[in-house]
């Protein structure tokens, strides 16, 4: 018997496929867009630049200083350079920095925006927003939040360092994951995270070996979007909570840190959360905090919290602020077993 569900499907436009690039323009004005603002981070100025001399008038002007955990003097800035642009949308190239960067004006001012994916974040098509200010990461929901069109053209990732391919695909994974056991999880969810999983397992491996291999590329992409589709569906709980905690309040690097609390996250639910996890821990070898763990260190992914920046002085703090207001999760959120939880991640240990 299939138990009672609810399901919403993404509103978002997916143009998916190598040479999907030269659709942007096009895309931007569906949107009815006459002055985009393109977004980036520093390190992709001359990808942006490239992009915008390709828009011609259509780019109202470039905003570079995209950063991780969106911190809302960023925002302000972003926000004043959109006004004095004239821009009525934005175009936000890159990961999870960018793509943040652009919920968080269209969350302020209701921009459209139109993303071209360049990691395997999946934030692109999530209506959630995290933003950090005074060392805080909060989390906002709403349709507003969530991008219009998304491009993904896998030759615009062949360039994509191994080491952020590696770690961005496995942040991708964690929103699989979580959405499996998520308490609003449904069978399509379900389904698109157990096809994710699988399409990232297959492929980041490949792109260890060669990262220029466009088949890898492609499909990593493919898996990107499923993850963070599911996760733009049904709710977070611990693995996402305690990421935010680690990035807002400690500064960690986003996508590495939920690479090293994944296994971990997975291990703790793992006795709670049976039936719903079987599917990821059989693709896993049968155990799937042990499993992940054991695939991340075969890929070269960062395992330890310690090697991120994290002082062990500060793992009681985090505990702490992890286990405030805690999100719905399948075992209880205790404050001693998150210590403990946190304790194996920063030494790096492979979950027992």
């Amino acid at each position: 018997m299939v138990a009672p569900f609810r399901y919403t499907a993404s509103a978002a436009e997916i143009i998916f496929g190598s040479g999907s690039l030269s659709r942007l323009a096009e895309a931007v004005a569906r949107q009815g867009g006459k002055r985009a603002l393109i977004l980036s981070t520093p390190h992709q100025k001359q990808e942006a630049e490239r992009i915008a001399a390709s828009l011609g008038p259509i780019a109202a002007g470039l905003f570079n200083e995209a950063a991780m955990h969106t911190p809302v003097n960023v925002t302000e800035r972003a926000m004043a350079r959109y006004s004095q642009a004239g821009a009525d949308c934005v175009v936000a190239i890159g990961g999870g920095s960018t793509i943040g960067l652009s919920k968080a004006i269209a969350y302020r001012n209701d921009a459209p925006q139109i993303v071209v994916a360049t990691t395997y974040a999946g934030s692109e098509v999530t209506p959630i927003l995290g933003q950090t200010e005074n060392g805080q990461k909060s989390t906002v929901r709403g349709p507003g939040i969530l991008p219009e069109v998304v491009i993904y053209d896998p030759e615009l990732t062949l360039g994509l360092p191994v080491e952020i391919s590696v770690s961005s695909g496995l942040n991708a994974m964690a929103h699989a994951v979580e959405g499996l056991y998520a308490e609003d999880r449904n069978p399509i969810s379900s389904m698109m995270a157990v096809e994710g999983l699988r399409a990232l397992k297959h492929a980041l491996p490949q792109i260890v070996q060669a990262p220029r291999d466009i088949e890898a590329r492609s499909e990593a992409l493919y898996g990107s979007w499923l993850c963070g589709t599911v996760l733009g569906t049904v709710g977070m709980a611990l693995h996402h909570k305690l990421c935010h905690t680690l990035g807002g309040s400690f500064d960690l690097p986003h996508a590495e840190t939920h690479a090293v609390v994944l296994p971990h996250s997975a291990d703790y639910n793992a006795a709670a959360a049976t039936d719903a996890l079987r599917p990821a821990a059989e693709l896993f070898g049968g155990s799937l905090g042990r499993g992940l763990y054991d695939f991340a260190a075969s890929i070269g992914a960062p395992l330890a919290l310690r090697d991120l920046g994290m002082k062990e002085a500060d793992l009681d703090r985090a505990a702490e602020i992890a286990a405030r207001n805690p999100h719905w999760n399948p075992r209880p959120i205790e404050g001693k077993a998150i210590r403990v939880l946190l304790q194996s991640a920063w030494e790096g240990a492979r979950p027992r």
